[in-house]
């Protein structure tokens, strides 16, 4: 059973923490701003209330007293009355590991421990916003499938009464030169709506030649493909634009009769419609869980999938993988000295700088957390590398953002740690993150603005 959202609530939210505080605290925040909001203080107690009511969105902390949450996210994913929920994690942990094991739980995000307000809006609002669209998307495909079903039933009768029925129904019958060969086609029965097509009456068409220029108004090489249906017998199922009133898309199918062939016209711009708005609601969505809606790269989401592609493609082409980690140095700073907004500004700054800074169409700059930033780079060795890397900091650089809190510069700069390795079936995907991890831990443990490389013996 579903819970019911009222028409003035943004979403329903399951609160689930072992701490009172915590859940008093969010619990009184989203319901300020909107939202519905249930607080259960046990993982036991939350998977009881989830037979009863289902959320929109469960806000799940990782430790909890009797239950921890990634084996209450595996139990909510192995059911499919409620795998389709979406999880997001609270936890203190602000480990990579722990945020990856997160993610391969079944989290749709991860919201790191003392909370900010604004990202725990945003957060939740980016993915109830996803819900929302799902249940769109869910809406016109239905909506599709009851249009096809309807022209399915239509197009049944219509053949079922092909030889006896007027009704969008065309007939014509081929006409031979003196070597034998079809010039031209005439007119036998014919519908009002193919005589709209034609600009004439129904009366002025029967008994009428087709003249070739007519039919290929219609569509290119239209005459030489009704002459193919009575030369070879094969049928002819197509689509073609051609405004006729209020309609302007059709479906037609010839099928040979005698020595000529027998024409069915169906109007299609409704299904044409639902078609062009589906795909429009496709890429909304598509935009929506791959794109970081601050600084306009992929999100964390879309570098996850596009991470595991490329190491399993370089596994088999047995070509390197790198990988930069970007840390803003000293951004809580720059935070509480500059604002929120200004933090803002910066963070979109700062990716359209490492975005342009990445040159081929095949590398990915994503957004991996509140400041750290991820690229990938496939078939790049070390070398390579540290020049994309070297590029970012000029970049970083050329942008001049003053930062008055900043320990090492008067302007805003940026720590990376660099890894790379030929992917092998042997290894662990994390092996690369973590070590691109562990070098940008040794660049901010190196009084930060630098880079660094962390080598090992699989580095190329």
């Amino acid at each position: 059973m579903t819970m019911t959202t009222s028409t003035d609530t943004l979403g329903t939210i399951l609160l689930v923490d072992d701490v009172p505080e915590n859940l008093q605290l969010l619990s009184e925040l989203l319901t300020q701003l909107g939202y519905t909001v249930r607080s259960v203080a046990s993982s036991k107690m939350m998977l009881k209330t989830l037979k009863v009511e289902q959320p929109d969105l469960i806000l799940l902390d990782i430790k909890m007293s009797d239950i921890d949450g990634y084996q209450t996210c595996a139990v909510i994913k192995a059911d499919a009355q409620l795998r389709d929920i979406p999880i997001i994690f609270i936890s203190a942990m602000d480990d990579v590991f722990d945020k990856v094991k997160a993610f391969a739980y079944g989290g749709v995000d991860y919201i790191t421990k003392p909370l900010r307000i604004e990202e725990v809006v945003a957060r939740v609002e980016n993915q109830l916003i996803i819900q929302r669209q799902k249940k769109a998307l869910q809406a016109e495909v239905k909506k599709r499938q009851e249009a096809e079903e309807v022209l399915y039933q239509s197009w049944a009768l219509l053949s079922s009464v092909l030889n006896t029925s007027l009704d969008d129904i065309a007939a014509l019958q081929a006409v031979r030169d003196a070597q034998g060969e079809i010039s031209d086609f005439r007119c036998v029965v014919v519908n009002s709506v193919i005589a709209r097509a034609f600009k004439y009456s129904r009366e002025e068409l029967v008994g009428k030649l087709v003249y070739k220029k007519f039919i290929n108004r219609i569509h290119a090489n239209l005459f030489d493909q009704f002459i193919a249906i009575v030369e070879t017998g094969k049928s002819l199922d197509a689509k073609f634009y051609y405004p006729v009133g209020e309609s302007c898309w059709h479906q037609f199918v010839a099928v040979k009769l005698g020595d000529g062939f027998a024409l069915t016209v169906r109007d299609i711009t409704a299904q044409k419609k639902i078609e062009l708005e589906l795909q429009y609601a496709n890429s909304e969505l598509h935009l929506l869980t791959h794109l970081d809606a601050l600084t306009q790269i992929a999100n964390r989401r879309c570098f996850d999938a596009f991470f595991v592609r490329e190491w399993q493609r370089l596994c088999r082409t047995e070509q390197p993988l790198a990988l930069l980690m970007l840390d803003v140095d000293y951004l809580k700073p720059y935070n509480d000295f500059y604002g929120h907004q200004g933090s803002d500004e910066c963070l979109a700054k700062i990716a359209q700088a490492v975005q342009k800074s990445v040159f081929r169409p095949a590398d990915l700059v994503a957004r991996y957390g509140w400041k750290e930033f991820v690229i990938t780079l496939p078939e790049t060795d070390l070398t390579s590398a540290i020049t994309i890397a070297e590029t970012i900091h000029d970049a970083i650089a050329a942008l001049a953002i003053s930062h008055q809190s900043s320990e090492v510069s008067q302007y805003v700069t940026v720590s990376i740690g660099i890894s790379c390795l030929i992917p092998t079936p042997d290894v662990l995907p994390e092996q690369l993150i973590n070590q691109a991890d562990q070098s940008l831990y040794q660049a901010k443990q190196q009084v930060r603005n630098r880079y660094c490389v962390q080598l090992t013996p699989c580095a190329v």
